[in-house]
């Protein structure tokens, strides 16, 4: 895990270094193990190095291949490198086989020689979480490539014929390749949604690769091209099983998911907060390790935000070796300052993990698994069964929309709220399906909140809407599939996936994610409807790990962390918050008397504005403010 930059085009060799140099030193965060640049003719590559496979200095980047054709600058895990190295031993070159000299024992260099083989085929054989660009000398082209699932970030650059990329957008603006300027359409996006979704990012001009797709330059010009997809690679090998046989194969592609995420040469573990998805991780780790698992908890004295007594089971179970990090919420509170620093891109969510990983990093641990993905992939949240419940209601859309709508109206006065809120746009809409209905429930601030609070009276199209319908599958009977992919699409791979990589990097821990190994995902969604409905929680999962997890885990009440914002943003973040609020309402692009009468209702307990329509607010001009946006 670590961190790559590259500038393509600039022709002053000497300041290229420059920046590149720049770009690693504000990113140097994700590598504090190793630093290197290369530099030659129009490229320049930069890379930071967190060592987790081949902790010897072989294992430093920018690489070189052997022959010296290729120059590869990586971030990320090749889970599967060790059968990749067999296979490319012996490489074939037109009618000679020749052999490939490994010169060291790192995933870093089976990329570059399966690149030297498959060229940007490479990809479709590789199993891991990735980011990495290959510059090839002979033909003066970069490749640049981006995993299945975007478990590893890439933000990119592309003027004057000059391409600039990185792991991060500070380190792409310390490139001083662009201007600091806030992206309109963007900002729209990030209000209804706590984040932009890819490929925009709330900087005009700085995208991001998006997740299965690669970037290939040639002769000054970039194409982006896609190798993978959800909605391409559902898998049918679950097709006419049974559902035991079908429980079968989830627990073998899961359990291979946790053993290749198992390949380390540093001290490793696992979050565990005693929920299903974790408590299954770690179960599955110690069916396949030959080590005893750690296992980390943040835990807390008050007992309706602490989940210790669970996580105390499953290690006591699967006799692990337990780390209990005890917080109060005021030590949680004393870090929420550090939380945001570390934010490389606004987020209304990030600060619980950053408390977590901080934690197990100071614990002695750079590697830990996670369980994030399996609500995502096994219907564990309540939209998937808002979905079911609304697809039984179509009769709704025989009821004229007006009377709908005077519905909606009565119930925003009877019971004012935000689920009321969005129950009322609901019923305003032409057409009440799944595509009207998951925008909607995601969504944070409420269309007409922005075009008060924001001086642009005209709101972009919805970013979600476009996603799902772009990413929505072809069949019947597809429902929980359909909402898999538009949940993985949008809030796991935009804010859970972008938390876990930015606030985890920030203390140099790396977090593997055997959930989304995307052969589990390609196999699931495959899974008929009626063989993944919830009717009990993530039942298709329980069912497929047999007695693995005790009863009182898998029905126990689904908890989180859950701490006093409500009361915090009112007391000991009162001065903070407004603070960041005033300075933002004077901001071009919003309208300073709606911004102030927002926080006003929010200290006045108004139903409709909650702390979190807050919050982003205030996390938005903070992350301006750190990275000095003027305007």
């Amino acid at each position: 895990m670590c961190g790559i930059n590259g500038i393509l085009g600039l022709s002053d060799n000497v300041i290229a270094k420059q920046k590149i140099i720049a770009m690693n030193t504000t990113m140097k965060h994700r590598g504090p193990d190793d630093e290197g640049v290369f530099v030659n003719e129009l490229i320049a590559l930069g890379h930071r190095r967190l060592s987790i496979i081949d902790l010897s200095a072989a294992g430093h980047q920018p690489m070189q291949s052997h022959d010296g054709r290729f120059q590869i600058v990586y971030n990320g895990e090749l889970y599967n490198f060790k059968e990749l190295k067999f296979e490319l031993q012996r490489v074939i070159s037109g009618s000679k086989e020749e052999t490939y000299f490994f010169q060291t024992n790192t995933d870093t260099e089976v990329i570059i020689a399966a690149y030297a083989r498959w060229g940007e085929d490479c990809v479709n054989h590789f199993n891991g979480m990735f980011v990495f660009a290959i510059w090839d000398n002979l033909k003066k082209e970069l490749f640049i490539a981006r995993d299945r699932l975007g478990i590893k970030p890439l933000y990119y650059v592309y003027t004057n014929e000059i391409l600039a990329f990185s792991s991060e957008i500070r380190s792409l603006l310390s490139s001083e390749l662009i201007p600091k300027e806030l992206d309109e359409t963007s900002l729209v996006d990030y209000l209804r949604y706590q984040t932009v979704h890819a490929p925009n990012t709330i900087v005009k001009g700085v995208k991001m690769l998006m997740p299965g797709h690669y970037i290939k330059s040639t002769n000054g010009k970039i194409t982006i091209h896609c190798y993978w997809s959800l909605k391409s690679n559902i898998s049918n090998a679950s097709k006419g099983k049974s559902y035991s046989e079908v429980c079968s194969d989830v627990n073998k592609l899961l359990t291979k998911a946790v053993e290749r995420r198992l390949v380390a040469d540093v001290p490793f573990g696992a979050f565990l907060s005693g929920g299903i998805d974790s408590s299954a991780i770690v179960g599955l780790m110690t069916k396949v390790s030959t080590e005893k698992v750690k296992t980390f908890s943040v835990t807390f004295d008050e007992s309706k935000f602490s989940e210790a007594k669970y996580a105390q089971q499953i290690a006591k179970k699967f006799n692990t070796d337990h780390h209990e990090i005890k917080l109060t919420p005021s030590d949680f509170l004393k870090e929420i300052p550090n939380a945001l620093k570390a934010m490389d891109h606004p987020s209304g969510d990030g600060p619980n993990t950053y408390i977590v990983s901080k934690a197990t990093k100071n614990a002695g641990i750079t590697m830990a698994l996670s369980g994030l993905g399996g609500d995502e992939l096994f219907c564990g949240y309540d939209v998937f069964r808002r979905s079911l419940d609304l697809n039984k209601k179509a009769w709704l859309n025989a009821v004229p929309k007006m009377m709908r709508s005077s519905v909606g109206v009565v119930l925003t006065k009877a019971k004012p709220g935000v689920p009321s809120e969005k129950i009322a746009a609901l019923l305003k809409q032409t057409k009440i399906d799944f595509n009207s209905f998951y925008p909607l429930s995601r969504q944070v601030l409420m269309d007409k909140q922005i075009l008060k609070i924001i001086e642009n009276q005209q709101l972009t199209i919805n970013r979600v809407s476009e996603i799902i319908s772009e990413s929505k599958p072809t069949g019947n009977n597809l429902l929980l599939t359909t909402t898999s992919i538009a949940e993985i699409s949008t809030y796991m791979q935009n804010v859970l996936l972008g938390d876990a990589d930015q606030m985890s990097m920030a203390v140099a821990l790396e977090v593997r994610v055997p959930f989304i190994d995307y052969t589990l995902v390609e196999y699931v969604l495959g899974v008929p409807d009626n063989y993944k409905n919830p009717t009990s929680p993530k039942k298709l999962l329980v069912d497929s790990l047999g007695d693995l997890l005790p009863s009182e885990i898998v029905n126990r009440p689904k908890m989180g962390f859950t701490f006093p914002w409500n009361e915090w943003m009112k007391n000991e973040l009162k001065t903070f918050c407004e603070q960041k609020l005033v300075s933002l309402s004077k901001r071009k692009l919003f309208n300073e008397q709606e911004v102030m009468l927002l926080w006003s209702k929010f200290l006045k307990s108004d139903p409709l504005v909650t702390w979190a329509r807050i919050w982003i607010l205030v996390v938005l001009e903070n992350w301006l403010i750190e990275n000095s946006f003027e305007n």
